[in-house]
């Protein structure tokens, strides 16, 4: 029986793109069966919980890094360059602008705080309303879908980035278009409602108010510059992306100790006290959901399911489709991380269509109900808003952009088009 595991290595190098594994269950259970008996149970549960909690660190490691840099960023009341800059009060403009500025600030930051940054942005500008509302809820569609495209605006394409399922240029390249415009096609129809071209109410810019803190600035500059260069990191050195992210805190929580060194009242404005205001809750989440994915894939369960799926459904873009709909209602996160236990990089090879397909349904199927996603649980609170709402008013119109992004990404890939852009000839970007 020692030779079991070579036999099992020889069947997958002999046929990567058709795992003879997967096509002959009798004799995978067999030899997974034998393994099982020739060797201590507890040395194989201890090696699978080594390796499952190594990847599983990664991803938190890489979050708590993440929302580190952002909560210090918002803390100096940096976001209001961004805020500041949206003046209009025309209600159709300012849903697409609102939309659109939400699309790209969640590209770079994750959804959940672009849309804290951005619904509390719009409390400040548009009084208690329905139109209101339906800002809100543009932006937990414009947050999702931004990021959708980029391998850090989404855990979930995070958590695809980290495992190499998907590389950085070319899913920027490819997710692009069928992001904004599963973005650009519900605000098309919210344009058309009876609230948006109802006359909206000008109400004074109180944002003035809130005064940036000294040096916010710069601090907001570099820590969007670190959460940009941590891509590139990847790209230069070959190291976890993780690594990239604890260096950028690291440079951020050296500037601002220097910064505000000596004031007693700038130490809510350093890296210690940011540490304490994260969501540690929503990291350790991950942590538990991830690890108990692990157990399932280590069971061989989630290989049964692939098998399963593959011979009921053989259409790969009907398998991810399904995938973004039942985010809608379960938590993308596991539903990913399922995914990525059931097929491995042998059966859909880097950048495939179906990875690219997962990694954006996941991300903007979870707005076609407002607990679908942490952006749409977080609007959920702020503004008050139902289920039932959100179901009437929105669910029928970020349906539609769901189903118009998957179409145009299957035309776009069918037809070789992706988004041009001269970035692709930047050595340090051609990797993944």
């Amino acid at each position: 029986m020692d030779k079991i595991p070579t036999i099992y290595g020889i069947l997958k190098w002999k046929c990567p793109q058709h795992n003879l594994m997967r096509h002959v269950p009798e004799l995978r259970g067999t030899i997974a069966g034998n393994m099982w008996e020739t060797a201590p149970s507890t040395d194989i549960a201890v090696s699978e919980l080594t390796h499952a909690s190594a990847e599983v660190s990664e991803i938190v490691f890489f979050l708590l890094g993440a929302m580190t840099i952002v909560e210090i960023v918002d803390a100096h009341q940096g976001f209001k360059l961004v805020t500041d800059n949206i003046t209009t009060r025309k209600p159709r403009t300012l849903l697409w602008v609102v939309g659109f500025v939400t699309f790209f600030l969640s590209s770079v930051l994750d959804n959940l705080t672009s849309t804290i940054v951005m619904v509390s942005l719009l409390r400040k500008l548009v009084p208690p309303s329905e139109f209101r509302k339906l800002l809100g809820a543009i932006v937990v569609i414009a947050a999702n879908a931004g990021g959708a495209w980029t391998p850090i605006g989404d855990v979930t394409t995070t958590m695809l980035w980290i495992h190499g399922q998907i590389s950085t240029l070319q899913t920027m390249k490819d997710l692009f278009v069928p992001s904004a415009i599963s973005l650009a096609v519900p605000l098309a129809l919210m344009s058309l409602t009876s609230e948006v071209n109802g006359k909206g109410q000008d109400s004074p810019n109180v944002l003035a108010s809130e005064q940036m803190a000294p040096r916010g600035q710069l601090v907001f500059s570099v820590g969007i510059g670190a959460l940009v260069f941590v891509p590139v990191f990847k790209a230069l050195t070959g190291l976890p992306p993780y690594m990239g992210m604890l260096l950028g805190l690291g440079i951020l929580w050296i500037l601002t100790d220097a910064i505000h060194y000596g004031e007693s009242e700038g130490q809510r404005l350093k890296v210690p006290q940011a540490l304490s205001r994260i969501d540690t809750q929503g990291a350790l989440f991950f942590l538990g959901i991830l690890l108990s994915v692990s157990s399932l894939e280590a069971a061989g369960l989630l290989r049964e399911l692939a098998n399963y799926l593959d011979a009921h459904i053989p259409n790969v873009e009907l398998i991810a489709s399904s995938i973004g709909v039942v985010s809608a209602i379960i938590d993308n996160v596991p539903l990913v991380a399922a995914t990525m236990g059931m097929y491995d990089l042998s059966s859909f090879p880097q950048d495939s269509e179906f990875w690219q397909l997962v990694s954006f349904c996941a991300g903007t199927g979870g707005s076609m109900l407002v607990i679908g996603s942490a952006a749409g649980v977080a609007f959920m609170g702020m503004e008050k808003v139902d289920f039932f709402w959100y179901l009437r008013k929105v669910s029928g119109f970020a349906f539609a952009g769901y189903v118009a992004g998957i179409a145009a990404y299957l035309a776009a890939h069918n037809l070789n088009i992706s988004l041009p852009t001269t970035v692709a000839q930047v050595p340090f970007l051609s990797g993944s």
